[in-house]
């Protein structure tokens, strides 16, 4: 890696530390890209995601997709931590920290909200980031698109029973126009631009052409990352700093959910040999959330102002920087594993 991506996450600590100061000290400037909203989606954010894995999506190469399904395990492995250990794990950390060891500094109904903030993210698996992950640890990302392909059909029909189960009540009201239209942002129409931008520079028969055009747009990628940290914490910075002993109690079950579910996925592609250029993402994905589309809910279903709501901006807060010291660490331990 560069210099530049080498020191990403002192720059993203610099960016979260400006996001709150700027939307501390500037409150109606952050409101004004608050208000421009499609369906909970915030057009700014999706303007800045669409910068951070445009480069990414240039990398897909549709002619190798067809082989994905010669190596399924990396795929299996992925479904199994986002949909049949990751909600359920949550759940149980919110339950364990706000009904126990915190119920003494939290009321009934606050603690109620953080878990359901909390179970909101636990059930929305990664689908923009974890392409900046993938590529941090240089990633497959031909399977990289598929895993997130297959997570977001799976998250339509799975997100609203599981959430459902979980919160406890039967009439979750998941705002479908938000998760479709999540999906058609950040992943289908910078998908669409990346394929189009590589056929037209493969066509002219020069390798050299794409490989230095996806280098040259390395930085902007990691300066679109960047700006969306300091956009979604500017808009956030009013709740951070109004709460900070709820933000703390948030993020330590926040902080063991994904260590924990990291060390899983990381021994699990461990023990079923997975190639390192599968194994990472595959545990990048499992571990991250879709923090856009929970934070989203959070506010449809429990409001602005609610704890869940409160706890959904807490897992942004959390989930850059420890993204970052995970991907350090799948780097360090790159020899662990086959290398293709």
């Amino acid at each position: 890696m560069g210099v530049f991506e080498r020191f990403l996450s002192v720059w993203v600590a610099l960016s979260i530390l400006a996001g709150i100061m700027l939307g501390h000290h500037m409150p109606t400037v952050f409101q004004g890209f608050a208000a421009l909203e499609i369906a909970h989606i915030n057009i700014p954010i999706a303007i800045f995601i669409w910068v951070m894995i445009y480069p990414m999506m240039i990398q897909v190469d549709f002619s190798s997709i067809k082989d994905i399904g010669k190596k399924p395990k990396g795929l299996l492995l992925t479904l199994v931590i986002n949909w049949l250990i990751k909600p359920f794990s949550m759940a149980l950390l919110g339950w364990l920290f706000f009904r126990i060891l915190f119920a003494d500094w939290v009321d009934p109904q606050t603690a109620t909200e953080y878990i359901a903030g909390m179970i909101l993210l636990g059930v929305a698996p990664c689908t923009a980031m974890v392409f900046i992950w993938s590529h941090l640890v240089k990633g497959d990302p031909n399977y990289t698109l598929v895993q997130v392909s297959v997570n977001d059909i799976i998250m339509l029909f799975a997100f609203a029973p599981i959430a459902a189960f979980l919160l406890g009540v039967s009439d979750v009201i998941v705002p479908w126009d938000t998760l479709l239209l999540s999906v058609v942002l950040y992943v289908l129409i910078p998908l669409v631009a990346g394929v189009l931008t590589r056929k037209a520079l493969e066509s002219r028969n020069d390798d050299s052409t794409l490989n230095n055009f996806i280098q040259t747009l390395k930085p902007i990628s990691m300066t679109g990352l960047l700006a969306t940290v300091v956009l979604l914490f500017g808009l956030q910075a009013t709740t951070i700093l109004a709460n900070p002993l709820a933000i703390v109690l948030i993020a330590i079950p926040l902080l063991l959910q994904t260590y924990g579910i990291f060390t899983i996925a990381y021994g699990a592609a461990k023990i079923i040999k997975l190639p390192h250029n599968i194994a990472a993402p595959a545990c990048m994905i499992g571990t991250s959330n879709f923090f856009e589309l929970a934070v989203a809910v959070a506010i449809a279903l429990f409001g602005l102002q609610s704890g869940a709501a409160l706890a959904t901006v807490v897992g942004v807060l959390v989930e850059v920087p420890v993204m970052l010291t995970l991907v350090a660490f799948a780097n360090r331990t790159r020899h662990w594993f086959e290398q293709v």
